[in-house]
Parts: structure tokens; sequence; C-alpha cells
């Protein structure tokens, strides 16, 4: 086996640059990190749109490559340096991770935790929008059943007995929502914090949101 590649990650502080810093630890790679935060005007520069022209964290560079968007970096390096967090191409298994992955992105992250972040912690740019925030409130009440009858009838993860990049994702979405004092189902609460005690999970968060642990153990 050769050297692996030089490993350098772009962005702290977002739910989205923890999936990075997590599937890197979960595989067991080393890696550097540049610690820019979202929307401090470092991803504007000319040097990380050369990177990432939409100018968003987290970026990932393995030697001259830059990945891009946290769910396909997860499945990306799953893939390329993993042993079970990705299922192989075209089987059952990996039809039911790419549902769980898109279902999770575009239902949770996008259609409805996005959207609390825009009208709520950004209200001041995007302006405030009260309806918008109740409806995506019970958008996501509504949507995150399904994984929570998922993983009561088919767990304890969401492919079963496999810890995959899908229950990353799904956990990333839980910790966003209990942050902003959604209700989450008891089901995935527990599921939450059984993924939770993972080593790899525990040591992203704390690289990831330094300034929440340093905050813990202040008080």
């Amino acid at each position: 086996m050769g050297l692996q590649p030089a490993i350098v990650v772009w962005g702290i502080g977002t739910v989205r640059t923890l999936r990075a810093h997590w599937v890197l630890r979960e595989l067991g790679l080393e890696y550097e990190t540049r610690a820019i935060g979202s929307r401090t005007g470092e991803t504007r520069s000319a040097a990380f749109r050369a990177l990432n022209p939409r100018a968003k964290i987290p970026v990932v560079e393995i030697g001259d490559e830059a990945l891009v968007e946290s769910a396909a970096i997860v499945t990306t390096l799953g893939e390329r340096f993993g042993v079970d967090l990705v299922p192989p191409p075209k089987s059952r298994a990996r039809a039911r991770y790419d549902e769980w992955c898109l279902w999770t992105m575009t239902e949770l992250d996008a259609h409805t935790l996005y959207v609390m972040r825009r009208h709520g912690d950004l209200a001041e740019l995007y302006g405030e929008a009260p309806k918008a925030l109740e409806a995506a409130r019970d958008y996501f009440a509504w949507q995150v059943e399904v994984a929570a009858d998922e993983i009561t009838q088919r767990g304890p993860f969401l492919l079963g007995e496999t810890f995959s990049g899908a229950d990353l994702l799904l956990t990333t979405c839980l910790d966003w929502a209990l942050a902003y004092r959604v209700p989450v189902p008891e089901a995935l609460v527990a599921y939450r914090g059984r993924i939770a005690t993972r080593p790899a999970y525990g040591a992203a968060f704390a690289h990831n949101f330094p300034d929440l642990v340093a905050g813990d153990g202040a008080s």
C-alpha cells in the first residue's frame, strides 16, 4: 500500500464541517485543518474559491483534488478509504444507503433545518419569517418520524446492524435539531446517544466546536 496522500480539511464550527472531520476520524486518516469559519469572509478569498467556487465549507483536499459538499465528502471518503462505512456499488444495501443520505440532506438538512437557520440565526440577512419557521419545525417533526420508525423496526442503525455514512449524516441533523430545541422522537434521542459514544464522534465534535467544548469546561 502506498503512502496516504496529504489531506486538508477547510472549515470548522458548523454541522456540515463536523461531517468531514467525523468521517476522517472514523476512517483513521490523518489530516490538517484550516480553521476558517462560515460567513467570516474567508471563503470569499481567491485562494479558497479556486478550491470551491461555491465559497462554502467544508472542503477536503486530497493531494491535488478538492472534495466539496458534506454528504458527497462522507460517501467519497468512505468508498475510497473505508470498510463498511459505505456499502458497495449496485448492492441492495447501497440503494438503501443512497436513499437515506438523499432524504436526510433534502428533507431534514435543506428543507427544514437550514430554513430555521436562515430565518432564525441569520434573520438579519434573510429576513424574519415566523410562518416559515413554524412550518419548517412542523415538517421536520413529521419527516423525522420516518427515521424513528426505521430505527425501531430494523435498528440499531439505518442499514440494520452496521453503522454507515447515512447514520453520520442523520446524527448531525439530530444534533442540529436538538440545538434548536426542535422535538426529536425518543427512539432517535436514544439512537443519537448511542452514536455519540463513538470515539470518532467525540474527537471530531471537540475539534470542530472548540468554543462549545471550552464553554462546557468553564461552566
